[in-house]
């Protein structure tokens, strides 16, 4: 790629701090300076966390962890240590620790085990355990994943969708290696894979664990999916941490019964749940347009 002009890269990170435009469009600009990389791209996501969206703010510390920057460290650990915070945007900013690896992130993930938020509190000890292993076991064997994303485990080495069923589904195994059997399932990327990872949804316990089923899901963009997609998202009771996620991999899905699905929730009391669900229908637009890329703001600009 070209170098590109640090007043084109600011003129993207004025459309996503802009809260006046659709957030649609700060989403695309988002996933732009993601792909663009850099410090000014870093600073430009940075600012954006006094934002009044949980979902945009969720989606910032997101891209930061799998910019994979250490220059973003100081912004994601002091909103993990906000409390005032959202619990997924804390979360979020846990897991980018993580996905960057660096071991001066162990200490403030040490100090948030005992959270008060669970799905906060599982995400350090999924981030710590990540950490160690990218550090000393494997880090220069560390397979990439085939959806180019930096994930918060390993994938397991069984490759028998019975015997990662299994694990996936066994609430008294680690998490960390709950994660590694959903993350291999994913790379199997067969149907019977994807049958296997959707009855995590319907898993226990754990909000995180089922949001991070929805998650992989959404990116196998398998349609046997969608019948348990749907009903998790229909689900009012249901962690709206985990109904946000179902959403957006229902809008990757992207299959006219997805669109229909998602268009009845526009309206849901759940502001995360909404703009998801916005998010996902833009999304549904592209996955079935002659767009090139998603994340395109930089020829907009």
């Amino acid at each position: 790629m070209d170098t590109i002009p640090e007043e084109k890269i600011l003129a993207i990170g004025s459309v996503l701090k802009n809260t006046n435009r659709p957030l649609k469009e700060r989403f695309r600009a988002l996933f732009t300076l993601r792909n663009l990389g850099g410090p000014v791209s870093v600073k430009c996501i940075e600012q954006c966390f006094d934002d009044s969206s949980a979902l945009l703010k969720h989606e910032l510390a997101y891209c930061l962890g799998q910019m994979g920057d250490q220059a973003a460290i100081p912004v994601l650990t002091s909103v993990l240590k906000d409390t005032s915070q959202e619990p997924m945007v804390r979360h979020e900013a846990a897991e980018a620790l993580g996905a960057i690896g660096s071991e001066e992130s162990l200490d403030v993930l040490l100090k948030h085990l005992e959270d008060p938020v669970p799905e906060v509190a599982e995400t350090c000890e999924l981030a710590i355990e990540r950490i160690k292993w990218h550090n000393n076991e494997h880090k220069d064997t560390e397979r990439k994943s085939p959806y180019a994303s930096v994930d918060p485990t390993p994938p397991a080495e069984e490759r028998d969708v019975e015997m990662l069923e299994k694990v996936l589904l066994d609430e008294k195994a680690s998490l960390f290696n709950r994660y590694k059997a959903m993350f291999a399932l994913r790379n199997l990327q067969t149907a019977e894979s994807a049958c296997a990872l959707s009855k995590g949804l319907f898993s226990k316990g754990s909000a995180l664990f089922r949001h991070e089923v929805a998650f992989v899901l959404g990116q196998m963009q398998n349609d046997v999916s969608v019948p348990y997609l749907k009903k998790s998202l229909e689900d009012p009771s249901e962690n709206e941490m985990v109904r946000h996620e179902c959403a957006e991999a229902l809008g990757a899905i992207a299959t006219e019964d997805c669109c229909t699905i998602l268009k009845n929730f526009l309206e849901d009391e759940k502001r995360v749940v909404k703009e998801s669900c916005e998010i996902a229908l833009d999304m549904c637009d592209y996955e079935n347009s002659p767009e090139f890329q998603y994340a395109n703001t930089l020829l907009r600009v």
